[in-house]
């Protein structure tokens, strides 16, 4: 297990990598320091063969409290009123946020606590999301003058956009339960079963061809972006490459020979 004051990093033998939240103090707030602790833990993950998924958790009542109030208010001395810093500190978010997207691994959040501002845009930005009975989500940002603006590009995109919009307005939070109904989360467990769970998701997920999972991840979210037409014609020209991969040549050999793949991840 590699260890610092913020977050804890540990893989198992089949390749789930778990990256935990390890500033319960702070609430897990997206710092300066989580932020750039965090991007380089991603960073690591995407560029290493042995790691096949991510799981995002936390220590605490807190998944992730969003931005550190008390840095951000610091900066309100400084020359321009704090605006460099501002801009810098929204940057390195939402580049952490990107990062998650396009890591070639799957990403799943494990979110025990509350999820609040950019701690809920950190549990929209990952790809799957496992979630306690008992947590909870919202986007508090007009409760104090501060529209969750940058939470808002990776709520809107997993949520429809009245479902975006009654967070985002409100500030209200949003139980788990309902969390999962407007599709922010995918699965709900008791506490106690939580990480059980979503290790039991990720395991799932690693035993499958590193390089299917990264083509598809990578495709789903291209397509998106794209009207019907181009995303038809962007997703065939995908699968046919797909279909010429080495894996895809073992996997259909191993259905029709009714044994299990032998990955080679190309």
């Amino acid at each position: 297990m590699r260890r610092n004051d913020i977050l804890l990093s540990d893989m198992d033998e089949i390749g789930v990598l778990r990256l935990t939240l390890n500033h319960v103090e702070r609430r897990n707030a997206l710092s300066e320091a989580m932020l750039a602790t965090l991007s380089d833990a991603i960073g690591r993950a995407a560029a290493e063969p042995a790691v096949r998924v991510v799981v995002l958790a936390a220590i605490g009542p807190a998944f992730c409290a969003g931005h550190d109030l008390k840095e951000i208010t610091m900066h309100r001395a400084d020359v321009d009123r704090g605006r460099a810093y501002y801009q810098k500190i929204i940057a390195t978010c939402s580049s952490v946020m990107q990062s998650i997207v396009n890591c070639p691994k799957p990403v799943i959040a494990e979110v025990g606590g509350v999820a609040t501002a950019a701690g809920c845009q950190l549990v929209a930005s990952c790809d799957l999301a496992v979630a306690a009975d008992s947590a909870k989500f919202s986007t508090p940002g007009v409760h104090i003058g501060l529209f969750c603006a940058t939470p808002m590009v990776a709520l809107s995109r997993n949520t429809s956009s009245k479902h975006a919009m009654e967070m985002l307005l409100t500030g209200d939070n949003t139980p788990a339960s309902r969390a999962a109904e407007i599709g922010l989360v995918n699965r709900l467990v008791p506490a106690k079963a939580l990480r059980e769970t979503t290790m039991a998701l990720a395991r799932k997920i690693a035993s499958k061809s590193s390089l299917t999972l990264a083509t598809g991840k990578r495709a789903f979210y291209a397509q998106r972006e794209m009207n019907l037409q181009q995303a038809y014609e962007y997703a065939s020209n995908v699968m046919v490459e797909n279909m010429l991969a080495a894996d895809a040549v073992e996997g259909i050999s191993a259905f029709i020979e009714k044994r299990q793949p032998q990955w080679r991840d190309e």
